[in-house]
């Protein structure tokens, strides 16, 4: 608000003074964080309309939920396909929000190209995670895991890695700067893993959001910030 009357005040008193351009990556038109919102639509009106028959179920439960029976029994594309599916209106809804309001702007910021390596990479990922925490530490070792909670992670870190200090907004209620807001979801996620190995916690996919979280520090780490230095140079 202050650079905004600063702004104006200065406009008023030197007609020559332009206001300082837009980055032109800000006005890039988005493409992949569209399609991925389609996709999970879809997937969810799927489970949601045709899901009446036992068949159908079968074919949604086997093709669109990732775990270790699934990868033992071969339905390796689980590790993606789950990643574009949702259930419940709630869970559709709260990612769907996350997605295009980080999503939008790694989207722009990184390109199409390296923003898509980011969310798939990372889905994909952090279902690999939740097979392999179940296995390790809950003793329902084959609990069925769906959902973009893990590539959200991944985005949330990079975001909060590029722009620290911009505000999020903790579980819609708590301001705080990127960089803590995410340290906040790492020791939550962090303690709700332990309590679950502990046979309590909620039905939520811990190591699943600390997988996408990992590979979203790694890829910033080798992809992003070694690119950032350069530009900076």
């Amino acid at each position: 608000m202050a650079e905004k009357i600063t702004y104006l005040k200065r406009k008023q008193w030197d007609e020559s003074f332009e206001e300082p351009a837009v980055p032109e990556w800000v006005t890039r038109p988005l493409l992949v964080v569209p399609v991925i919102l389609v996709l999970n639509i879809a997937i969810f009106l799927g489970w949601t309309l045709f899901t009446g028959t036992e068949a159908n179920e079968r074919f949604f439960v086997e093709n669109f939920l990732v775990s270790n029976a699934h990868l033992r029994a071969g339905y390796y594309w689980t590790v993606l396909t789950s990643v574009f599916s949702h259930n419940m209106a709630f869970h559709l809804l709260f990612n769907m929000m996350v997605l295009l309001s980080f999503g939008s702007w790694l989207e722009r910021f990184l390109g199409k190209g390296r923003f898509l390596i980011l969310y798939l990479g990372a889905g994909m990922f952090s279902s690999l995670m939740h097979c392999v925490t179940t296995w390790l530490l809950i003793a329902r070792g084959d609990v069925p895991a769906l959902g973009a909670s893990g590539a959200l992670a991944a985005l949330l870190l990079v975001f909060a890695a590029i722009w620290p200090r911009e505000k999020i907004v903790l579980f819609g209620l708590i301001p705080l700067p990127a960089a803590v807001g995410v340290g906040a979801f790492v020791v939550l996620d962090l303690w709700g893993l332990f309590a679950q190995s502990q046979g309590g916690g909620l039905p939520i996919g811990h190591g699943a959001h600390l997988g996408g979280t990992l590979f979203g520090a790694v890829y910033y780490f080798t992809r992003i910030r070694p690119r950032l230095k350069r530009l900076r140079t």
